[in-house]
């Protein structure tokens, strides 16, 4: 009503978290929003009453003055229009407690003053704007404390004033009643928030909940796909492991102990796939771009091989799954280099640009080692690796491009990121 627009207290609501979600932080920036609306909606109203105690007193005697008891009426006049003008003000409530504290009791103990020199002019409206002020804006306690002061001091002024019982009895009822008043909608909006605040984290907690569901539904299929693709993928990797022992027994053909060791690196592979799936399911760390120096170590390492890995730009975190797209493009393209061009030199050139990050993998094969290299580059993207790759690829936005080079080949992968 005096324009404080202040009609809930903020620390009435539970306590800010750092760790707080999206929603819940959303939820208490409506509630300041709405205390800003209010003030500013209400604004108006409070220079109402400043220019109608203002009016008020100028009219009734004494009349404000520089001297004697209108000198005192000026006085209280300043102090009380000072101290309404500075509580309606936007900043007012981003000020310390003890400060909106100090001038709602000023604003009060100038209404009291005002009330006891004028008894019969409508000087009570000032201790009113006090008691509604300390309601909506202090906590609960001290804004009692203040109010039930502010309400004694200013009928106990009129009283020595000379006031009827029934104007005293009068302007006791409007002091409560303003009150009373400021004291519900205070609690009202209270409410109102601390219910958007409730349902905002009930929120969170049903997709937490639905989280978890899904974790656990995802580990039940990880599990089940565990023991069956493990088991059957380790049974065939022994039965090919088996069956090329008996072709080098038999002396099979060429082509015959090749398809063999073929299927028996397609079955590790899968094996390995299938690993990274069930951690995949089971919500296991996936790999990403930082993993791609230690895949390049491990792979110099095994096949004893020259790879030189570079890095262009300014590193940075890219989304996770454009980060595993960029590590299974290095992947499949050094696997590619084992099987058809072992022995050659392999440059990697991850290049971050603005909006993309990049990853180049090129091979060159020995001059020495002409015929393995053009016999394996003509079967290079004729199976599914290069083909899987650009569907992941395509998933996240990115590309893929590959080809022959200047005696060797070429991958590149590309994501937005």
């Amino acid at each position: 009503m005096f324009a404080t627009g202040e009609l809930i207290n903020m620390t009435d609501l539970p306590t800010a978290s750092d760790h707080e979600s999206p929603r819940v932080v959303e939820a208490r920036e409506r509630a300041e929003q709405r205390v800003q609306r209010q003030r500013d909606t209400l604004r108006p109203l409070g220079l109402a009453v400043i220019v109608v105690v203002v009016a008020s007193a100028i009219a009734e005697r004494p009349s404000p003055a520089f001297q004697g008891t209108g000198l005192g009426v000026t006085l209280a006049l300043v102090a009380f229009a000072g101290a309404l003008a500075q509580a309606i003000r936007g900043g007012f409530i981003a000020r310390h407690l003890w400060f909106q504290s100090a001038v709602i009791t000023v604003m009060g103990a100038a209404g009291a003053v005002l009330v006891a020199l004028q008894p019969q002019g409508a000087t009570d409206l000032a201790g009113g704007a006090a008691v509604w002020m300390a309601l909506v804006r202090l906590p609960l306690k001290l804004g009692v404390a203040i109010g039930i002061a502010v309400g004694i001091a200013s009928v106990g002024a009129a009283a020595l004033a000379g006031t009827a019982p029934v104007a005293l009895l009068a302007a006791t009822l409007l002091l409560a009643m303003l009150g009373f008043i400021g004291f519900f909608m205070r609690q009202s909006r209270a409410n109102q928030d601390r219910i958007e605040l409730l349902l905002a984290q009930l929120e969170d907690a049903r997709d937490e909940q639905t989280r978890a569901a899904a974790i656990g539904e995802r580990s039940r299929i990880a599990g089940e796909l565990h023991d069956v693709l493990a088991h059957s993928l380790s049974a065939a990797a022994i039965q090919l492991q088996a069956a090329r022992k008996l072709a080098e027994r038999d002396q099979a053909t060429p082509p015959m102990r090749a398809a063999i060791d073929r299927a028996g690196e397609l079955v590790r592979d899968g094996l390995a796939d299938a690993r990274q799936a069930v951690g995949a399911l089971r919500g296991d760390e996936l790999p990403g771009i930082e993993q791609i120096g230690s895949l390049v170590t491990s792979f110099s390492h095994d096949l004893n091989a020259k790879v030189n890995l570079t890095v262009e730009g300014d590193a940075r975190t890219i989304p996770p799954d454009a980060g595993l797209a960029l590590y299974r493009g290095v992947q499949e393209a050094l696997t590619n280099v084992a099987r058809y061009a072992p022995g050659a030199t392999v440059d990697i050139r991850l290049r971050y640009d603005t909006d993309f990050t990049t990853v180049t993998v090129e091979n060159r094969v020995s001059p020495g080692s002409d015929t393995q290299a053009a016999e394996g580059l003509r079967d290079v993207g004729g199976g599914r690796g290069l083909a899987g790759l650009r569907e992941r690829l395509e998933r996240v936005g990115g590309s893929l491009r590959a080809g022959p080079i200047d005696k060797g080949w070429r991958v590149e992968v590309v994501v937005p990121a």
